[in-house]
């Protein structure tokens, strides 16, 4: 019996690309035939050849295959050896320096964009030090490949997973914490969950670190509850890694994207980790949203209080304020202040923090914010501040509605997207608010993502 030929893979077409800018992603675009054609870790100037992966109506999807001429931001020290296959961090072949422009630049677009720019309104954007092994928290995927474990993140648009191995923007102990990890899922052979067939154990690895304690708390989300093999594996990773200070068991058995489920076990060790950031003591739960690069965060929440100028005679209200960060610092200087969550074990945690800190000029209140906000102004006096930190989709347009209504003499913005904060801005400009100065803060060096502190002043009619 003859033998069926087999095919051989099908060759994908390539294209040469004249790279003109990056988009808001950090991805390289080009024209090709009329249409925007995208590749991740080509930069402007660049001609390249990239392999086309997809093609629609509008855009071209690519993977780079070679770079013909290089620009003169790129870097010949890329501490990454993955970028290509792993895609997290798109400006990692990047001159840090041409990183930070970029970023300034996509908040000047923004304003621009909605006519809030003048000359000289944004400053240079705050570069991060380190600007590597900076992630002080991570959120991985488990998954299999024959018999080999691995811990990564999804390809682009599917669920297979790219082992991101020795992560240079990841704290050291986070890359340690996964190499045990990985070598005892395999040794003590402990199922990982598939996606195409709803069954296996493992889900994710959630790891938070305190760089100023070298401690770590590490989270297993898994399928279902297990009392078994995860509190062996916890056990073995305490002692191959004696950093580690808390295993927890989330346990998420739905079918989608979510990460975290609603029921969390304490495996071993501690209920939560403790960090220093700034000034501030914090008690951080393992379903508790912190930003992941903690130095740029207390430069951040120092700023918010150095503008804010608060007194003891002076009243705060700090809206969407998570687990206390930007309102605890305020606290410090302020008579009372009052937090503003719609989560409300974020409240509970931001409570815990007030009490670790010792500052009993604090309240914190669970709800929505447009309502919360109208109701706590009205029990305040001397209201000078509003300090706001929504999350990537901006203010609900209600909050903007009621703060105006309010009119504090003061409000600062911190922000993680320029466009929204951009939209958000010119309503506040149309009731009569100046912006005084925005700064760009580099949060997630070797990305193209920014935050923006904002600080408006009310100036009534006169203010543009």
């Amino acid at each position: 019996m003859k033998k069926k030929p087999t095919k051989k893979p099908q060759l994908r077409p390539t294209l040469k690309l004249n790279i003109d800018t990056l988009d808001s992603e950090g991805i390289g675009q080009a024209r090709h035939e009329n249409k925007i054609a995208l590749v991740q870790g080509a930069f402007p100037g660049e001609t390249v050849i990239a392999e086309v992966e997809h093609e629609g109506r509008t855009h071209v999807y690519t993977k780079l295959r070679r770079v013909l001429r290089n620009a003169p931001q790129r870097t010949a020290n890329n501490p990454c050896k993955k970028e290509l296959e792993c895609l997290g961090c798109p400006l990692i072949g990047m001159k840090y320096q041409n990183q930070l422009d970029y970023k300034q630049q996509r908040v000047e677009k923004a304003l621009a964009d909605q006519s809030l720019l003048r000359e000289q309104l944004v400053l240079p954007t705050l570069a991060s030090e380190p600007a590597i092994a900076y992630r002080a928290s991570a959120k991985l995927v488990f998954g299999r490949k024959r018999e080999k474990v691995l811990i990564g993140l999804y390809k682009r648009g599917s669920h297979e997973v790219i082992d991101t191995g020795d992560c240079p923007v990841h704290h050291p102990l986070i890359n340690k914490i996964i190499k045990v990890v990985k070598e005892e899922v395999e040794h003590q052979s402990i199922s990982v969950y598939s996606s195409r067939h709803k069954n296996g154990l493992l889900r994710y690895l959630l790891v938070r670190v305190s760089p100023e304690n070298d401690k770590a708390m590490v989270t297993f989300v898994s399928n279902f509850r297990d009392l078994q093999q995860l509190p062996k594996l916890g056990k073995w990773l305490m002692r191959k890694v004696p950093e580690v200070i808390a295993v927890h068991q989330n346990v998420n058995s739905s079918t989608g994207n979510v990460i975290l489920g609603q029921e969390t076990i304490k495996l071993h060790g501690l209920p939560d980790l403790i960090d220093q950031v700034g000034d501030i003591k914090l008690r951080i739960g393992p379903e508790a949203f912190f930003q992941v690069n903690t130095l740029q965060a207390a430069r951040i929440y120092a700023l918010v209080r150095q503008w804010a100028k608060l007194t003891k005679r002076d009243s705060t209200i700090d809206v969407y304020c998570g687990i206390g960060g930007i309102g605890l610092h305020l606290a410090k200087d302020a008579g009372d202040l009052i937090g503003i969550e719609y989560v409300e074990q974020a409240v509970r945690n931001a409570a815990d923090n007030a009490k670790l800190n010792r500052l009993e000029n604090c309240r914190f209140v669970a709800g929505d914010a447009a309502e919360q906000l109208s109701r706590q102004a009205a029990q305040l006096k001397n209201l000078r501040l509003v300090t706001l930190n929504p999350p990537r989709k901006g203010c609900a347009e209600e909050l903007l509605q009621a703060l105006c209504a309010i009119a504090p003499p003061q409000i600062i913005y911190v922000s993680c997207d320029p466009a929204s904060l951009a939209r958000d801005l010119r309503i506040l400009v149309n009731a009569g608010y100046l912006i005084e100065q925005v700064q760009p803060v580099d949060m997630f060096p070797q990305t193209a993502h920014v935050e923006t502190v904002v600080e408006l002043k009310f100036k009534g009619e006169d203010a543009e």
